[in-house]
């Protein structure tokens, strides 16, 4: 018998804004970071090849560079009291684009934070349903090479989602400097946002009664020291909004999200349907927003409501549609619902037998990982 399958395995959840970490069997996860990694660029700028430079120096350089890093918040507040340390965000829209970020980002997690040996733990770690194969092979090669893990399992996050059950820039030119609005934003978002049910009847509110809705974020400047404020007007439902009227922000996606999953759900067979739109589940950061679940169910049940009323009038009321429920599920866990739904598949017997093991990896190689067992359909 394996001695890794009697331990927990480590699950985590790499997002675009945030990773969550823990082990199997466990309700939350031990820690939420910003997915983010900040290295030492004077020591990467050391150790790329030079024709004039000394090779041992290079070295040194080269290997202290592997060193230097942090991630997530210990990695913005190097960034920000130091010019030495750049920012890298490995992931973008749910897909890994740094991979040697990534890879040292895992290494801070593992070893770090959870504290831990790999090779005692298998591990599952999740993915955006749009993965390349190619990206889950990175990922077997990294796990199984450098962290030498001997059981791994990737899994769509959407899943585990749904595995989770629900049962448990400022426009106005304001004074944010540059190298810290991506996280002023990230901070805003997630503390004055929400979401509206009328964008007019919310601006007019705004309007009336400016000093009651505009709230202040103040900050210190990284490189200065000097404090700044900004205000945060229209923005706390405009963010949100996006979702929902995209075409405001641009010309690229048009699609609102209720317009997205009614068409998801009518692709399906006839016979699920009404039990789809009775199990709308939500999970993710972004769906954290005050009333966002109030705003979707709503907006999904127009839409319904409005095709049951075509087909009636097509058909001269002669048949009388039942109506459809619409049920959109909200929970205080939706934040972290993949990852709780990791540590439940996890803590499951039939976990350890679907990862794939170092042994296979050694026998036909990274392409073992574009496939998993349990949900060979899903992918």
């Amino acid at each position: 018998m394996d001695p890794s399958t009697s331990r927990p395995a480590v699950v985590i959840d790499n997002g675009s804004g945030y990773t969550k970490m823990g082990f199997a069997g466990n309700v939350e996860p031990c820690f939420i970071v910003p997915t983010v990694v900040a290295v030492n660029e004077t020591f990467l700028n050391q150790s790329r090849p030079s024709s004039k430079g000394n090779w041992v120096t290079q070295h040194n350089a080269g290997v202290m560079a592997d060193l230097d890093f942090f991630i997530g918040d210990e990695a913005l507040s190097k960034s920000r009291s130091s010019s030495t340390y750049n920012l890298s965000y490995p992931i973008r829209h749910g897909q890994v684009e740094n991979w040697d970020a990534m890879e040292r980002f895992w290494q801070q997690c593992i070893f770090n934070y959870l504290r831990c040996d790999p090779e005692d733990h298998y591990f599952l770690l999740t993915e955006s349903p749009l993965t390349a194969p190619e990206s889950r092979e990175y990922t077997g090669e990294i796990m199984f090479e450098t962290f030498n893990v001997p059981g791994l399992y990737i899994a769509v996050n959407s899943v585990l989602a749904l595995a989770a059950g629900y049962t448990t820039s400022k426009e106005r030119g304001e004074n944010v400097p540059p190298e810290d609005s991506f996280e002023v934003a990230r901070k805003v978002k997630e503390t004055y946002c929400y979401t509206c049910s009328d964008i007019v009847k919310e601006y007019n509110k705004h309007d009336k009664e400016p000093a009651k809705y505009i709230k202040q974020w103040r900050g210190i400047k990284p490189k200065t020291g000097a404090p700044y404020s900004c205000d945060i007007g229209y923005e706390r439902f405009l963010g949100p909004e996006i979702f929902f009227n995209p075409e405001i922000y641009g010309s690229d996606f048009t699609t609102p999200l209720p317009v997205v999953i009614d068409k998801c759900i009518q692709s399906a067979p006839i016979d699920t349907r009404r039990s789809l739109y009775k199990n709308v589940v939500l999970s993710g950061g972004s769906t954290m927003f005050k009333d966002f679940h109030r705003r979707l169910q709503r907006d999904l049940k127009k839409i319904v409501d409005a095709r049951v009323l075509s087909n009636e009038a097509r058909l001269n009321g002669e048949i009388k549609s039942q109506p459809v429920e619409v049920n959109v599920l909200s929970h205080p866990i939706q934040r972290f619902a993949v990852w709780f739904g990791g540590s439940v598949l996890a803590s499951t017997p039939e976990f350890f037998t679907a990862c794939h093991t170092k042994a296979e990896y050694e026998e036909y190689g990274a392409s073992i990982c574009r496939t998993n067992p349990v949900f060979k359909g899903m992918y």
